[in-house]
Formats: C-alpha cells, sequence, structure tokens
C-alpha cells in the first residue's frame, strides 16, 4: 500500500480529472488545479465539462476528498506528490510546444521540497523528463532522484470510453531513479491492477510515442487505400471488410475525413522532431502524419465533386456538416478534421453550417464561430450534407431518407439503401440505386 496519501493533480481534462477521481475513491486526498477559472467553478459546482465523468460521481469525489482549485489558490506544498497532465501541443510549424508543461513545472518549482514524486503524465518526445522538465524542476536547487522523486507514467485514455480510465488497463511507469519508479508504481497500483515498471523515462515515454504513432501509420495506409480505391472503382470498405475476416496478422483500420483529438494528429511529429536531434530523419512517421493531415483537403475535393455531377460550383453552395467532434459520441473537438473541412469549403466560397447534438459552438480553422442548427434546418437549408462525425445521436435514417446529396466520409451510408448517385462515399465512389 503507498504511503503516499495526498495527491496534487495539475490539468484536469480528460486525462487529469478521471485520474483525480480514481485516487479520491482509492481513499487518497486529492488537489486538483487548473488554470482554466470557468473550468474550476465548473467542476467545484459539480457539473464535469467530459464525457468519461458523470456529475453524479464528479460530486461524490467533491464530497469525499477531492478539492479543485486555481494555481493561485494551490496547496502545493503540502502534496507527497504531484502529477502533471497538461495538453502538449505542436506550433505552427509542426515543432512541439512545452508551453504549458514547462509553465506546470515553474509553478511545481515554487513550492517543490525534498521528499516530494513528481510525475508526468503529458504525451511528450523522450527526453523530456530528464530534460526541459527536470531542468525547470531544478531551478529550485532541489535534484531529482537525490532529493525528490521524477518520474514519467504515460496516460491511456480513450476519449469517449470510460473504461480506458479503468483498473484493468496496463500501466507504464519509469523513473530517474529505481527507487522512484517503485514508489511511482506503488501510488498507480492504488488504482491500477497492472503497473509495468520500466527502466527510464526515455521508455515510457517512447512506449507512450509508439502507441500512438502506430494507430496514426495504419490510418494513413487505409487512407491511403481508399484514394486509390476511388481511382480504380474499388470499395474500400468492402475490401477492409474481406481482410479483416483473417484472425490473425491484421489489425483493421479504416479511413475517414482524418485525425483528430489530443494524441494521433500531434505524436508523429513529437517523435520526428526529437529524431531529428540525434541526426536521423523519420519520414516514414512524417509522412504518415502528412498525408492524415491532407484528408480534409480530399473531403473538400470530394464536395466539388459531388456538386459538379449536379451542375454546380461548390462557390455560393450551401453546405451542410454532420458532427464536428473528432470522433463519435463525444463533446471534444480538439483538432477535429471538421476544422480544416469547414475552412476550405469557406475558403472556396461556400456557406457552410453545422449540426452536432454534442457540440453546441464551434470554431473553425479560419476563425470562423459556429453554432449547431438542428437536423431538420441543416437538411432543408443545405444543397449538399457532408457526414464528418457519425454520432449515434443523430438520425441518420432520416439524412439519407430526406437529403438531396451526401459526401459519406465514414461509411455511414452502410445498410441504407440510397438513391442512384445521391451518396458519394470516401473511398468507394457513388452510390448505386
Amino acid at each position: 500500500m503507498t504511503t503516499d496519501r495526498r495527491v496534487a493533480i495539475i490539468g484536469l481534462g480528460y486525462v487529469g480529472l478521471p485520474l483525480a477521481i480514481s485516487f479520491v475513491e482509492a481513499g487518497l486526498a486529492v488537489e486538483g488545479i487548473d488554470a482554466n477559472g470557468q473550468r474550476v467553478a465548473e467542476l467545484a459546482g459539480g457539473q464535469s465539462p467530459i464525457d468519461d465523468v458523470s456529475d453524479e460521481r464528479l460530486r461524490a469525489a467533491l464530497g469525499g476528498g477531492l478539492a479543485v482549485v486555481e494555481p493561485a489558490n494551490s496547496h502545493l506544498a503540502g502534496a507527497d506528490v504531484i502529477i502533471v497532465c497538461v495538453p502538449t501541443p505542436i506550433t505552427q510549424s509542426k515543432d512541439p510546444d512545452l508551453g504549458p508543461m514547462i509553465s506546470a513545472a515553474a509553478l511545481i518549482r515554487a513550492h517543490l521540497h525534498a521528499g516530494q514524486l513528481v510525475v508526468l503524465q503529458s504525451t511528450t518526445f523522450p527526453g523530456t523528463t530528464t530534460g526541459p522538465f527536470r531542468l525547470e524542476l531544478e531551478r529550485s536547487g532541489l535534484i531529482a532522484g537525490r532529493d525528490f522523486d521524477l518520474a514519467f507514467a504515460p496516460e491511456r485514455v480513450n476519449p469517449g470510453d470510460p473504461a480506458s480510465a479503468s483498473k484493468g488497463v496496463p500501466r507504464l511507469v519509469g523513473a530517474t531513479s529505481p527507487t522512484g519508479t517503485r514508489r511511482a508504481a506503488t501510488l498507480l497500483r492504488a488504482i491500477n491492477d497492472d503497473v509495468r515498471e520500466l527502466s527510464s523515462p526515455d521508455a515510457a515515454e517512447l512506449a507512450k510515442l509508439l502507441e500512438n504513432v502506430f494507430r496514426n501509420v495504419n490510418i494513413a495506409l487505409v487512407n491511403q487505400l481508399a484514394l486509390l480505391c476511388e481511382r480504380m472503382g474499388i470499395d474500400v470498405w468492402e475490401v477492409i471488410d474481406a481482410a479483416a475476416t483473417k484472425p490473425f496478422g491484421f489489425m483493421r483500420f479504416t479511413p475517414g475525413p482524418g485525425v483528430g483529438g489530443h494524441c494521433i494528429p500531434v505524436d508523429p511529429y513529437y517523435l520526428a522532431w526529437r529524431a531529428r536531434e540525434f541526426g536521423f530523419v523519420d519520414r516514414f512517421v512524417e509522412l504518415a502524419g502528412d498525408i492524415n493531415l491532407a484528408m480534409p483537403r480530399h473531403v473538400v475535393d470530394l464536395v466539388a465533386e459531388a456538386l459538379n455531377d449536379r451542375g454546380r460550383p461548390l462557390r455560393g453552395t450551401r453546405v451542410g456538416i454532420i458532427g464536428v467532434a473528432f470522433k463519435p459520441d463525444i463533446r471534444d473537438a480538439r483538432n477535429s478534421p471538421a476544422t480544416d473541412i469547414i475552412a476550405g469549403l469557406r475558403q472556396r466560397g461556400a456557406d457552410v453550417a453545422y449540426h452536432d447534438p454534442h457540440v453546441p459552438t464551434f470554431r473553425a480553422g479560419d476563425g470562423e464561430q459556429l453554432a449547431s442548427t438542428s437536423l431538420e434546418n441543416l437538411i432543408s437549408d443545405s444543397d449538399v450534407v457532408v457526414v464528418v462525425t457519425a454520432h449515434r445521436a443523430v438520425d441518420l435514417d432520416r439524412l439519407y431518407r430526406e437529403a438531396d446529396l451526401v459526401v459519406d466520409t465514414v461509411n455511414s451510408s452502410t445498410g441504407r439503401v440510397p438513391r442512384d448517385r445521391q451518396v458519394l462515399r470516401l473511398g468507394a465512389g457513388w452510390s448505386r440505386g
């Protein structure tokens, strides 16, 4: 059993909030810290801003040992353990942006004292924990591995899937010393049944990147296959279904309008950037990232192709978007493909509206702030509808029954009977009546 009973968690998003609640449910006292004052007020009021934590579970945690504060009101000096769960975005030039992480380290440094354990969970490149993050902490005059313990333990949260934060999902951890690794692993075993101890923070950082780069590369592969199938007149979805019947040696991935979220579109560039520091150009990883980032432009081209089939230009046309969250059945729209799809359509002169029951407002890539409209209005007011994210809460039967023209980027028309040349499917071409 862990002797670390007081935990502070910096960053209360999709990673930090479930983690904080899990520690409270394990009997630990937790102080959750977030720089977003609006989020702090929302959480303190018992309203969960994420899909994976219900209001009821949050309120139970607030009554059971969870305190939620802004940085200025935090008590980091009183914590046995401080865990950092802040975003790790990329810059416009696709370089790592460690700003939020370094800001968190600076906050910790001001209160750091001997005997504490600091754990970084934010996904990043190998060498971050022992490099810039450690250097900022050691500006306190304390040394990692001697005066305080420092570890990296990557998150494995899959937004929209509460089970991904459950005790059954194995956790990885590596610290700057064997003692620190054992201590961090003991802490994590309070909330996880299976904790694997690695040799170093670098190994844990790279393991996390490998998980996400693996997905990105395979998504890029099927996206390329979808583009080829469009030219060959073959249905890529049929091909994938057929290949997936093999019970070994094949893992099913599907094409789509692009990748989104806080990891998959970002992590390949963290790895490629770090590789260049060692004189190694990882063209394979970078190419996969670039292929997926280019898919929104292809969707815009498909919309233009669909309209051209009706003898209409894209400019001046009313385009409706179904779904702007980055994946089905969640509220999270970070790095959603819809961002660039809407911006690209507007750049080419289209008038764009969207419907998403989970995302009431949305900022497109060109900065335009939009509000969700009803499905009824979207269908009646659009010359063409584009399915980007197929939420279960969207009445897709009605869409395919009433819409005159649809571009389906996620194979949502399968199992329905579209009219002849009503639906243009990514990776498959026109529907046949």
